[in-house]
């Protein structure tokens, strides 16, 4: 008879074998308790009482803020996930054993509506695929080693990398090797949207391309950063771009500034430039006019949001609102409940001094739709401040995710952000702390980190396996910091980032630990 352990650490529910030989009690009264988070089950008690220990287990997820369950094995994770279909905590799977995920477990997880992420050591491509479909982001640990200068310089150690990969850099002239594994590349990817050529070879270019149109892959762009200055060439390229047009995909010319400043008029004719003079002057014209009305339109529509929030939280300071997911839930910030009436995605509200940082926050089933939509839900190219999706509404994650646009033409959303990066801003105490408030909770966070980098998914990390991988990550953003700010972070401390645009390539990035 096999016995069960189930153990409790962090934001995690452990599930796996204990040692046969040791002894164990019958009921869940009278539990062998190990500590004051593990107990041990038999196999036989579970299967008998199943709904009795899938209350339990809600139960404990309820009272330790749970939201990841990790299995010892597939088998293990087969016998338990049922148990876990009416558990609204549990969003996110681990499975430790070293071997594919089995199939069996695979469609008891897509059975199950409340999974949003699973973590195996390898996962089939059509399942990465499916769970892709259904929303669910998955991830494998298992290493893919290969020998070509592509795969390397890229970081693409496994088939999740491989399978998310939005944009690649090809830094060198194709090998065999190269142009092997390009293909499987493609063959795997299902969301490749940029491809960085820093040089210009032709024969690589036709590959590409050749490789690009049989697959039937589209809207990808070629940013080529050659210099390239030679008019066949260049012609050439625009006959390309005409001729795939029509596969939805484009070849773009970056030319470095040092380039442009000393070879460009050396270059262009006198009467082209005026031409081109002309031209630009007509088309910055269209664009500062169109992001005039824009921007004016749009701030409109957010004044009135405002006002609207404003009325709503008056009118309802005296009502007492339930949370409409789950009647148990205590609502201890009224004034963002009453926003669930305008916005059901409604989750908490953040506030940041000398800064126009005072919004409600919502949160999507991805982290696309706020992009392009305001708290009404209607078009806005200046979007909303958002949660990231992996994030728990309920009960904060070690690392929670807020992202906002940042537009250079007004003040909106996390516009003003880049206030965080004058000394005179930072160097008041008053100013490093962020006020961001949930349904259930009122939270006070301390700035101990602020950079730019490059775009990079590297601080988009909400769950740490262990607590030194968590010390690991807080290390390398404080590193970063444009300044040591003395805080100190421990294991078990919470953490919130803020993102945002600093430019098209670059992100501003502000982390600070939960301090109230």
């Amino acid at each position: 008879m096999q016995k069960i352990q189930i153990g409790v650490y962090n934001d995690s529910i452990i599930f796996s074998y204990k040692d046969p030989s040791e002894s164990i009690s019958p009921n869940l009264s009278n539990t062998n308790i190990l500590n004051d988070s593990e107990l041990v089950f038999t196999n036989k008690y579970i299967e008998e009482n199943r709904k009795l220990i899938s209350a339990f287990i809600v139960e404990i997820c309820e009272n330790k803020k749970i939201y990841r369950a990790t299995f010892e094995n597939n088998d293990l994770a087969i016998f338990i996930i049922d148990l876990l279909k009416k558990n609204s905590y549990i969003t996110a799977i681990c499975i430790r054993e070293k071997t594919p995920l089995s199939y069996n477990l695979y469609e008891k997880i897509m059975e199950n509506k409340n999974i949003t992420y699973i973590e195996a050591e390898s996962i089939q491509q059509f399942m990465l695929e499916m769970f892709d479909k259904k929303g669910i982001h998955s991830e494998s640990r298992t290493e893919v080693f290969y020998i070509s200068n592509f795969m390397q310089s890229n970081n693409l150690t496994s088939f999740s990398k491989i399978f998310y990969k939005m944009n690649i850099r090809i830094s060198e002239n194709l090998s065999d090797d190269d142009k092997d594994d390009l293909l499987a590349f493609c063959n795997l990817n299902k969301y490749l949207k940029t491809i960085h050529l820093d040089i210009y070879d032709k024969k690589d270019l036709e590959y590409i391309i050749n490789i690009l149109v049989n697959e039937r892959i589209k809207n990808i762009r070629i940013l080529i950063y050659a210099n390239i200055k030679d008019y066949k060439t260049i012609e050439y390229l625009k006959k390309v771009n005409q001729k795939i047009k029509k596969n939805k995909l484009r070849i773009e010319l970056v030319y470095s500034k040092d380039y442009l400043k000393n070879n460009i008029f050396k270059q262009i004719i006198v009467n082209t430039l005026k031409i081109c003079g002309l031209i630009l002057i007509v088309l910055v014209i269209s664009i500062i006019s169109y992001l005039a009305i824009s921007n004016y339109v749009s701030l409109q529509e957010v004044n009135e949001i405002q006002d609207t929030i404003k009325e709503t939280i008056k009118d309802n300071e005296n009502t007492e609102i339930t949370d409409p997911t789950d009647s148990t839930r205590v609502i201890k910030n009224n004034y963002i409940a009453s926003l669930l009436t305008i916005n059901t995605d409604t989750i908490g509200w953040i506030k940041i001094n000398e800064t126009n940082i005072d919004y409600p926050i919502v949160q999507a089933k991805d982290n696309d739709y706020y992009l392009k939509h305001n708290f009404k839900h209607n078009y806005d190219i200046n979007g909303w401040i958002f949660m990231d999706y992996r994030n728990s509404n309920y009960e904060l994650d070690t690392n929670t995710i807020i992202y906002g646009h940042s537009m250079s033409y007004n003040d909106l959303m996390f516009s003003t952000l880049s206030n965080v990066y004058e000394e005179s801003w930072y160097s008041n105490p008053e100013n490093l702390i962020i006020s961001f408030d949930t349904l259930y909770e009122s939270n006070r966070y301390e700035i101990f980190s602020i950079y730019k980098i490059p775009k990079t998914n590297d601080y988009l990390t909400t769950y740490f396996a262990t607590d030194e991988e968590y010390i690991e990550y807080i290390d390398l953003i404080k590193g970063r910091s444009i300044k040591d700010f003395n805080v100190e972070i421990n294991p078990g401390d919470k953490i919130i980032t803020l993102s945002t645009c600093s430019n098209y390539n670059d992100r501003l990035v502000v982390h600070a630990k939960l301090i109230t």
